[in-house]
């Protein structure tokens, strides 16, 4: 994954980034002791909280003791209740104020209503990911390492967590796709094969640092591609000054009656002039080649696409769903009850509301996936497209130009070959099959055979669609959507996401109600 991998993390905020797969959950891993380096040494400094991906609690155990308070908690309602056991004292320390700073940790997450006697089975995903926080912080870490953290989290958890580590006063190193989160940071250390690059400021300066790397690579590139051009030039000239030298010669000799052992001599020499004149111009042509491929590998590969999708089109203020007094009721609770919603072309919608709220739901009943309790539902012709954050739309077994065959069977296989091309699979790329595809390719393919299926969908749903990936597949699926001239409804709590879509409408459901609101709202 890597090796002879050098850095450190000082004091501060620190956000990591790279692809997915260059090794960033595998590093957090090292530094926190759970992995062992192959070659290398590790040094940490302090005491060292970690906080995973993925967190794999027991259901059963209390929230006091996912905190790790447990038995102080116990040993404090004992000497309350008068019993002044030595072992209860020996097991309080110092932290008789345990209660309180643990309670001002959890209500600034957002969980100040949740007892410490609960059990974890019946917290949400989220709440989850945020007693875990509140656990690292209540032990007061002096380096914190958090892989993914605003995974799982809704706006306003997400909110609430970055006001939490716009505070923090120790070594923090954050692993994170969440370029909001990444913006609060101090500096940025990216991680690609082979090496760690560190950049001053947050992820918009990081940014700004890149855009400046690829604008003096791409003035190489030019300027490399030109001396190419002239080497390539002045050693087609050098071949025909010498072809034409040659000639002159020969006929001259000939003229002149010269002796034949005289005139193969001077041919010989003529010929050996060349040779040399041609290797001198075909050394300089091929450095010249070198330094137009360093040019290119330091131009980093972006992987951007562009698209032009005008079979997507609606017309302004076309109804494409309308459903009036919808209700979704499961076992004996309403999800939600009496709710219009109407959806025309070519809005951009995002559908914001805390986990739970029934966003994705509500989307269900919009694809028609599922059929409302109570209300009426009127569709327009034309297809409605679904995108889950699963990518799970594809054949795995099938490779990517089969799957693209499958939804639009018309389309020539030139064509479907052009457009593949687009989605960044050129050439043999578009045999492999969907199974072995990372996420950012399987995403990429999955768009392709959506937006350029037959019919071209005219409305789109997508549920959590950046969920999972990096940074990089976030943009193209932006660039994507930015060419989709379609209506669509997002749910999403990633803010930064639905700013760069350009959505004109927001709603929020929240209590089983839809309302219109201004901006994203937690």
């Amino acid at each position: 994954m890597f090796r002879d991998l050098s850095f450190s993390v000082g004091a501060g905020r620190t956000g990591l980034v790279g692809a997915n797969g260059s090794g960033k959950s595998t590093l957090l891993k090292l530094l926190v002791g759970e992995y062992r380096p192959t070659g290398g040494s590790v040094t940490t400094r302090g005491v060292v909280g970690y906080l995973p991906q993925t967190l794999t609690f027991d259901g059963e155990l209390t929230v006091a003791e996912v905190l790790g308070i447990a038995p102080v908690v116990r040993a404090l309602a004992a000497v309350e209740a008068g019993d002044a056991s030595e072992e209860h004292f020996t097991t309080i320390g110092t932290d008789w104020d345990v209660e309180e700073r643990t309670r001002a940790q959890l209500d600034r997450l957002g969980l100040g209503d949740v007892e410490f006697d609960r059990r974890l089975a019946t917290l949400s995903g989220g709440e989850v990911v945020s007693l875990g926080l509140a656990a690292q912080l209540v032990a007061r870490p002096d380096v914190l390492l958090l892989d993914e953290p605003t995974n799982n989290l809704d706006l306003a958890a997400r909110r609430r967590l970055y006001a939490v580590l716009a505070e923090w006063s120790g070594c923090l190193l954050v692993v994170s796709h969440d370029r909001v989160l990444l913006d609060g940071m101090d500096r940025i250390a990216e991680l690609s094969p082979g090496e760690m690059r560190t950049f001053g400021g947050n992820f918009t300066a990081y940014e700004e640092a890149l855009q400046a790397e690829r604008d003096v690579a791409e003035r190489h590139i030019r300027s490399a591609e030109q001396e190419v051009k002239r080497e390539k030039r002045e050693m087609q000239q050098a071949r025909e000054r010498a072809a034409r030298r040659a000639g002159n010669a020969a006929r001259n000799l000939g003229n002149a009656g010269m002796a034949r052992i005289v005139a193969g001599g001077l041919k010989r020499r003529a010929q050996e002039s060349a040779a040399r004149s041609n290797e001198t111009h075909s050394a300089r042509l091929d450095a010249a080649r070198t330094r137009l491929d360093q040019a290119e590998r330091s131009l980093r590969d972006e992987r951007t696409i562009t698209l032009s999708l005008p079979g997507t089109a609606v017309p302004a203020g076309r109804t494409l769903f309308e459903g009036t007094g919808l209700a979704v009721r499961q076992g004996d609770r309403y999800v939600f009850r009496d709710l219009d919603l109407s959806v025309r072309g070519p809005e951009r919608i995002a559908l914001t509301g805390a986990n739970g709220a029934g966003k994705s739901t509500l989307l269900r009943v919009v694809g028609g996936e599922l059929t409302p309790t109570d209300g009426t539902v009127r569709r327009a012709e034309g297809r409605i497209a679904a995108l889950s954050q699963r990518l799970d739309l594809l054949d795995p077994a099938r490779t990517v130009l089969e799957n693209l065959a499958a939804a639009a069977p018309d389309l020539p296989r030139d064509r479907r070959m052009n457009l593949l091309a687009r989605f960044l699979f050129r050439g043999a790329r578009a045999d492999l099959p969907v199974g072995v595809l990372s996420g950012g390719e399987r995403l990429r393919a999955t768009l392709a055979c959506v937006l350029y299926a037959e019919p071209a969908p005219q409305l789109l749903l997508l549920d959590e669609p950046t969920n999972n990936l990096d940074i990089a597949s976030v943009a193209q699926l932006e660039s994507a959507l930015t060419a989709y001239e379609g209506a669509f409804v997002v749910v999403s709590h990633d803010e930064r996401f639905l700013a760069d879509i350009g959505v004109t409408r927001w709603l929020h459901l929240a209590d089983g109600q839809l309302t219109e609101t201004d901006a994203a709202t937690g």
